[in-house]
């Protein structure tokens, strides 16, 4: 099994290879990816995207594997691919395994598409922290359009989404969201006051938060 690392993909360098046509290539390749080698899979997937159009069938076959490995390379690779979908990554914010909702809801965060809000919002309550992270990270690159749902998320969201919501509003840095951090700042949660505080701060609105009693 493995995890998502940091907030950046891993980078090698592809191994040489002999020109061969694309097709005759895309066995080996595949085989690199899945065969549990990390060094040949991190080197085929630049390859693999490199076959464009020819490699996103088999990649998408690959999706559907019951390994997990399999699944997490192959969503890695149509990640990083130009040729990449919002609809194939977003049904990997639901995989069974937790580092597979990771790597989709990271190559989210790489092609911010509106589209992808609901689902994003959703995975702000996955029980995973680092899935929940991640997925408030797309929704900051989405920007504007995911602040009315990440406003409903602080309002009546469970507490780890809220924190989630609530550092993703203060990153967008958009003035809508200023009522619902206001009211944040009368909450216990900590860390609900010290996004709230850090929002409101990065809206220019520098004051003094004094909590009535």
């Amino acid at each position: 099994m493995r995890a998502t690392s940091g907030l950046g993909w891993r980078r090698a360098n592809c191994l040489s290879r002999r020109p061969r046509d694309k097709m005759s290539v895309l066995p080996d390749l595949l085989q690199d990816l899945t065969n549990g080698d990390e060094t040949r899979a991190e080197a085929a997937v630049p390859a693999l995207i490199e076959l464009g159009q020819e490699a996103i069938p088999a990649l998408l076959d690959l999706t559907r594997s019951l390994d997990v490995d399999s699944r997490w390379w192959a969503i890695r690779t149509l990640a990083q691919s130009p040729l990449c979908r919002t609809e194939w990554l977003v049904p990997f914010l639901n995989d069974s395994a937790p580092e597979v909702r990771q790597c989709a809801a990271l190559g989210l965060a790489g092609r911010p598409d509106e589209g992808a809000t609901p689902p994003l919002v959703r995975a702000l309550s996955d029980e995973d922290g680092m899935v929940s992270s991640l997925a408030a990270n797309a929704l900051v690159k989405i920007g504007g359009a995911a602040v009315p749902s990440l406003i409903e998320v602080v309002k009546s969201g469970a507490q780890n989404a809220r924190i989630s919501a609530l550092r993703a509003l203060a990153e967008i840095k958009d003035h809508r969201a200023i009522p619902i951090m206001m009211k944040v700042m009368e909450e216990e949660s900590v860390l609900l006051q010290h996004w709230a505080k850090e929002g409101l701060d990065r809206l220019g609105l520098d004051m003094v938060y004094i909590k009535s009693v």
